[in-house]
């Protein structure tokens, strides 16, 4: 009697090599500049099948509020106030992926809920995979490059003012942009 074998699919899973990740956003100043920041503390923790990013089963994102950066104090203080990103009540962002997928060749869609200042709302982002390369220390990286767009407004951050002339200060949409290195975990 011949028997039948059953392949398991393994699941691996993957996080962050923060030396070789960063993730940042821009917004349009006065309309006229961009302003970029960056979130120095942050977490990503992904679960695929068999190792590979043709799907992805889990996707977490977090980042700690309080470790935002725009390479002024007094700004960061000001964005981490109850104007914007209210970090007192609110630390932590939060992306969590629902489903990963294909456009063409190395790009890819991840959609997924994001939850800023206790507002979650469905998000989508392009996703550029890079590869899997084993490092010279033996270690199994995958590279991204993530991009998107929110609207600021949506998530609660709504503080704004006008100048004289009646231009907005700060503009709605935040491009999101981040490069991303995950470690194969053992």
């Amino acid at each position: 009697m011949a028997t039948q074998e059953t392949t398991v699919a393994t699941n691996v899973k993957w996080a962050v090599d923060p030396t070789h990740s960063e993730v940042q956003f821009k917004v349009k100043h006065l309309m006229i500049t961009t302003v970029t920041g960056y979130f120095k503390s942050f977490n990503i923790e992904a679960e695929t099948e068999d190792g590979q990013f043709t799907s992805a089963d889990s996707v977490v994102f977090t980042a700690d509020v309080n470790s935002i950066s725009t390479n002024n104090d007094q700004r960061d203080t000001h964005l981490k106030s109850a104007d914007f990103f209210d970090a007192e009540n609110h630390s932590e962002i939060r992306f969590v992926g629902t489903r990963y997928e294909k456009v063409s060749g190395d790009d890819y869609k991840l959609h997924g809920d994001l939850t800023i200042k206790g507002i979650t709302k469905p998000v989508t982002v392009n996703v550029e995979f890079g590869g899997i390369v084993v490092d010279p220390y033996g270690q199994t990286k995958a590279g991204f490059t993530v991009s998107g767009k929110i609207s600021r407004q949506e998530f609660g951050l709504t503080w704004n003012a006008v100048t004289e002339a009646g231009s907005v200060v700060v503009s709605d949409e935040i491009k999101l942009h981040a490069e991303v290195q995950l470690v194969k975990q053992a």
